[in-house]
């Protein structure tokens, strides 16, 4: 009996999260002789290279193929990783989780059951449990819920993914990529489905103080998605540019010409501008989440920063990827 669907799962340097994606895998309602797991390591770590080959060995006697594969090409990423993984698969459906899910027991069994009458794709439903008072960073990563063909719970047909060369390697972060790969088949008018029975939980995982900033970087990706798919960008990821942040930054523009010009009038107002502006911010983003004075002092201080921050980066895509992107 042939191999029926690969499992492709990147994983970096995240060995406790690893082994619990793991052991949902290999408790799947499914024949394990008709699929394979494939671990692609983004770091090339050898710790796990030996906690993949200890499942390997563990779980061989039952009939599952649990492979290693470490990521060589530079520059590294999710992107290549999935490449990487897809290229070596023996199934003719792909199936793609991430190293800090649990799919459901069944997320085989009715993902690849999707595939008929010239399906090219399926999208699974993602969950993604929050406390009662989520902190700004746990909200925001809830939104992936609401995602179409997320990498974190997503099946294509090999065939259909060799056709379009897989994932785009220039998304070297964990944004975008996946809804890269989404828009060329919209494009292409290529049939999917959604299939909300396809679980996959996703639990958010903890947060050093102050990762909105890190992850604004994330902004750059924007811009290629943007050059690449311009229409489904603005019909699916966001209408129009963020004008709340240029006001801020425009804001902060003329508290500095205030400066140098010695105009009082120009800096008092863009002051005042930035103020309310930037409190108006800081309010939305504590609209639905933790009222903790900690949260609060966070979202706060980060407030402050992330509007320059987010636009130095889309500014930077816009370059780094040749492309208009407001």
């Amino acid at each position: 009996m042939s191999v029926c669907v690969s499992v492709v799962v990147p994983t970096f340097k995240r060995p406790d999260l690893l082994e619990r994606c793991l052991a949902a895998l290999v408790a799947q309602n499914f024949d394990p002789i008709m699929y394979e797991i494939i671990i692609v390591d983004d770091a090339g770590s050898q710790e796990t290279r030996h906690q993949v080959e200890h499942w390997s060995q563990q779980m061989q006697p039952y009939g599952y193929t649990i492979c290693y594969l470490p990521v060589t090409v530079v520059p590294h990423g999710p992107a290549a990783a999935r490449n990487l993984g897809w290229h070596a698969a023996a199934g003719k459906v792909i199936a793609f989780t991430d190293d800090d899910c649990m799919p459901d027991v069944d997320w085989l069994k009715v993902g690849v059951a999707a595939f008929a009458d010239g399906i090219i794709g399926a999208s699974g439903r993602i969950i993604v449990p929050l406390p009662d008072e989520p902190t700004d960073y746990e909200y925001n990563a809830a939104q992936l819920e609401q995602s179409e063909f997320a990498t974190a719970n997503c099946f294509y047909r090999r065939d259909a993914l060799a056709l379009v060369g897989g994932f785009d390697e220039r998304f070297t972060a964990p944004w975008r990529e996946d809804s890269d790969l989404f828009f060329t088949f919209l494009e292409r008018e290529a049939k999917y489905v959604t299939v909300s029975d396809a679980l996959v939980l996703h639990p958010v995982r903890p947060a050093r103080w102050g990762i909105c900033l890190h992850q604004q970087r994330k902004s750059m990706f924007n811009a290629l998605l943007y050059k690449k798919h311009p229409h489904l960008y603005r019909e699916k990821i966001q209408a129009t540019p963020p004008w709340q942040y240029y006001s801020i930054v425009g804001a902060l523009l003329l508290v500095l010409l205030g400066l140098v010009e010695c105009a009082n009038f120009l800096m008092v107002s863009g002051l005042g501008l930035w103020a309310y502006l930037t409190g108006h911010f800081c309010l939305q983003r504590l609209r639905y989440t933790s009222h903790a004075p900690y949260h609060i002092i966070e979202v706060l201080v980060t407030s402050l920063v992330i509007p320059p921050l987010a636009i130095a980066w889309r500014l930077r895509g816009a370059f780094t990827f040749r492309v208009f992107f407001l």
